[in-house]
């Protein structure tokens, strides 16, 4: 009946109680009692039309043949790309283990405003008209040296700068990267280039944002910044790599990830 019906206000579920067996709880037992019966109180999620009912299966495979060690083709590589420039730079060593990462844009503002304050008075921020007009494009690391970097656009081209930033910070390792759909992530450009520097682009299933980490970072992030002012976009910026850096070095935004999909591959990471 419950099921059925879902989601319920409190409210219409004490009317139904009382309707069908003729008790009243209280509110404060209420939520108690129906914690007991396995149900949840939470925001509800928006699910996208175009997410796959199997979206967690799809992207369990996908990290799967990402991490098999048989595969002759570049894992990057689509049947009707282009033959030539799949090689790994010469310079690139990846047989020092395997790294996992989280990829994502977004773009935190000075003038967010995220977070509920005590006041006496009006409540209001007296800040500098202050934009950042470029993202702030992020790397979640797992087990190496997570990276944030500001390029001025998402383009493909800064988009593999992007990436070799990361190769940079995470030298003599393979690089396996979780990513979503946008183009510029996608395009036979970004795959060749990633593959040049040692990193698997494993992409996220359609309209499934919540199974990318980084997006929880990102949330964070904006809260944590919300109740500071800066002066200019050069501060915000390092404000931004400030944050980035320590809310990185938890695991915590990705500990479902890890256990749904990497807790039976550890192997790989020893």
């Amino acid at each position: 009946m419950l099921r059925d019906g879902q989601p319920w206000q409190p409210q219409e579920i004490q009317h139904l109680i009382n309707d069908e067996f003729g008790v009243e709880y209280h509110p404060v037992y209420l939520g108690e009692f129906l914690k007991d019966l396995g149900l949840s109180y939470a925001i509800p999620r928006t699910k996208r039309p175009s997410r796959p009912d199997n979206a967690e299966e799809i992207l369990d495979e996908r990290v799967s043949d990402a991490l098999a060690e048989d595969i002759e083709e570049p894992h990057n590589k689509r049947e009707d790309d282009d033959e030539e420039g799949w090689v790994v730079d010469e310079d690139v060593c990846t047989d020092g283990g395997t790294v996992v990462g989280f990829f994502d844009a977004s773009h935190p503002q000075p003038y967010d405003n995220s977070r509920r304050l005590w006041y006496v008075d009006d409540p209001h921020h007296e800040r500098p008209l202050v934009k950042i007009f470029e993202p702030a494009v992020g790397f979640y690391a797992l087990n190496g040296e997570s990276v944030v970097s500001f390029p001025e656009d998402q383009t493909k081209e800064r988009i593999c700068e992007c990436l070799e930033r990361i190769r940079e910070q995470n030298p003599a390792t393979r690089i396996l990267l979780v990513l979503d759909n946008h183009f510029a992530h996608t395009c036979e450009f970004t795959r060749k280039r990633a593959h040049q520097l040692g990193i698997d682009l494993v992409f996220l299933p359609v309209g499934s944002p919540d199974l990318n980490p980084i997006e929880q970072v990102w949330k964070s992030l904006k809260w944590e910044a919300s109740p500071l002012i800066v002066e200019s976009a050069n501060k915000f910026r390092s404000l931004v790599s400030e944050l980035f850096e320590q809310l990185t070095s938890r695991l915590s935004f990705a500990k479902s990830w890890i256990d749904e999909f990497l807790s039976s591959r550890l192997r790989f990471f020893s």
